[in-house]
Parts: C-alpha cells; structure tokens; sequence
C-alpha cells in the first residue's frame, strides 16, 4: 500500500492520538496520585516516588548501555557522587549549607566529571571486559565512602542534611519530593528524547551498531563514547543528589551492587534503548514487588518466575526500540535460516 494512501494516514493518525491519550492519562494520573485520599497513600506516594529515581538512574543509564551500547555495570557509582557531593555541601560534615537549587548542577557536574575520567581509560574496551572494569569502578566508589571516614564519615554516614527550601518554604515532605522527582523525571525524559532524535544520537547508535565501521565512516568515536559516558554519568549524579535531599541521610549501603543490577535490568525488561521502556521497566522492578507485599511468603517466587517467562516470550523488552526490534527479528529469521539449511529443510 503506498504510504501516502489516505488509509495509512488514519492509521498512523489514530495511532498516534491513541500512544498520546494513553501518555496523556498515565501522566495525569501520576500528577494527581498524592492528592488522592484512599488507604496508605502516603506509603504509595513514596513507592512510586522511588520509581521515579529508578526512571531517572535508567534514563542516564540506556544512554551508555542501550543507546551507546556501552555495557556499564557500575552505574550506581555516579548515583553515590550525586548524593555524596549533596551531602557534603549540604550538611554539618564541613559546616556548608548552600542552597539545593545550586548543588543539584554541582553534583551532576562532579558525576559527569568522574565518568569521563571512568571512560578514559576504557574507551578501547568492549563487552566482557567493559562490565569487569565499571563493575568494579562502582565497588571502589562504595569502599572509598566506607574507609574515607574524614570525609564521608564512613559506615556511621551523614545526617541531619539541610532540606530544598522553594520561595521560603521548606520540602519536608513525601509529596514535595514526589514533584520535585516528577518534575525531574520529565526534564530528563525531553533531555534524553531530544539526545536520541539528535546527531548526537545516530552517533551512538552507529557505535553500537559497529564500532570500527562508525569510525570509518568518520564518527569520533572518542568523543561520542566519552559524551556518552559524561551524559550518562551526570543524570545519575542529579538522581543522587535528589535522593540524598529526599532522605536527609546517606550511608555506604544505599549504593550497593544491587542498585546497578536493578537499573540494569529495568533497561532489559523495558527494552534497550527505548525510552518508555525505561518508564515501564522501572515499575515493573520497583513498584511491582511492593503491589506483590500482600503475597508476602511468595512475593519474590511470583515475582522471579514473571521475569523469567517475559525474557523467554519477549526478549527484546516490553517496548522495544523500532531498531532494537528490527535487529532482533532479522537475527532471529538468520537463525532460522541456518538452521533449516543445516537440517535440510
């Protein structure tokens, strides 16, 4: 059928008016969730809250791994920065008090600063070896906050930090941070939507198509992989940083390796390199484990058991990027094809 046809442009038309109506009442939906009055909805207000930071962390994350194809496994490292940088600047360790609305930059810059230094020396390191180096990248930054006790105080962590002050009033509370992290959630969504549709963005995603052949085609490969590993690291640090400001206290433990394992795998279950794929995943991960507390004996075997049978009937993520789908579907047809001739078939 030619695409100019009038039948394809309602098609396309009302596919299109549905994607935006279904975005348009989850958003609202989420903007009104803390106004609401039903059973515990401050304690679902702080679930959903935390699934926002995981949206956040993911969104820095799928630009090195999903759109970059940049495997880093020790992405909760730039998350410690965020919050440490907040922390430091923010509390009675040093006795500095500056104002939250100057130190989110501040430690997005500090984050992006230390993962253009994690990049530098791996930018000719891919796959396996990749993974082994920033895994262990965010395993140093753990026990440097542990051992560095004249500075971070260590495994005692800091507290009693300064709470974001908006035209004189104080955010104390679950719902304050709730929009502040919506709000987040949504400038980095545009950010990394607009990165994606960019130049910038076709530049990862011939690196992570294939390297060499990027290079060759005269993308400075150096440079892309270095700006994605800065981007990527900045987000998490404002990611961080938020969190720090939303606890009032930080401690080694909140950066452990299972922050990174989680981000990892909301990317996954999302799809690579999709950006609502994130959003979803991260609900998936986080916020569903917390609907499951009422099978409290049972909850992970439910939940464990989900995950295994999506990645067997859907591998390539729940939404998928078009890419992503149309490489996985051309390999999986390359497989079939192979392995007919070799049967015979």
């Amino acid at each position: 059928m030619d695409k100019a046809s009038p039948q394809f442009k309602n098609k396309y038309t009302w596919k299109t008016i549905l994607r935006f109506a279904v975005i348009l009442i989850f958003g609202i939906a989420l903007a009104i969730l803390p106004l609401l009055k039903f059973p515990q909805t401050a304690y679902w207000v702080r679930v959903v809250g935390y699934t926002g930071l995981y949206i956040i962390l993911g969104l820095g994350l799928n630009v090195v791994v999903g759109f970059a194809g940049l495997l880093d496994l020790g992405y909760v490292a730039f998350y410690a920065i965020g919050a440490y940088t907040f922390a430091l600047l923010a509390g009675g360790q040093f006795d500095i008090h500056l104002s939250f609305w100057l130190i989110i930059p501040i430690a997005g810059l500090v984050a992006s600063m230390a993962g253009i230094l994690l990049g530098l020396p791996v930018l000719k390191m891919r796959g396996d070896y990749l993974a082994i180096v920033t895994l262990g990248f965010g395993e140093i930054i753990r026990l440097l906050a542990t051992n560095l006790t004249g500075l971070t105080n260590g495994a005692q962590g800091l507290y009693s930090l300064d709470s974001p002050t908006f035209f004189g009033n104080v955010l104390k509370s679950g719902t304050h941070f709730y929009y502040l992290i919506f709000l987040l959630v949504l400038f980095t969504l545009f950010i990394v939507n607009r990165l994606n549709q960019s130049r910038i963005g076709r530049a990862w995603i011939a690196i992570r198509e294939d390297e060499d052949v990027a290079q060759m085609m005269g993308v400075n490969t150096t440079y892309y992989k270095l700006l994605a590993f800065a981007i990527g690291a900045l987000i998490g640090g404002l990611g961080g940083s938020v969190f720090a400001a939303w606890q009032g206290s930080i401690f080694p433990d909140n950066f452990n390796l299972f922050v990174s394992i989680n981000v990892i795998c909301l990317i996954i279950i999302g799809g690579m390199g999709s950006i609502p794929g994130v959003i979803i995943g991260a609900f998936a991960l986080i916020a569903l484990p917390d609907i499951l507390r009422e099978f409290a004996n049972y909850r992970l075997l439910l939940f464990g058991l989900m995950l295994v049978i999506m990645m067997i009937a859907r591998p390539e993520g729940f939404i998928p990027s078009r890419r992503r789908q149309l490489e996985l579907r051309a390999k999986t047809e390359e497989e079939a094809k192979i392995t007919s001739r070799e049967t015979g078939g």
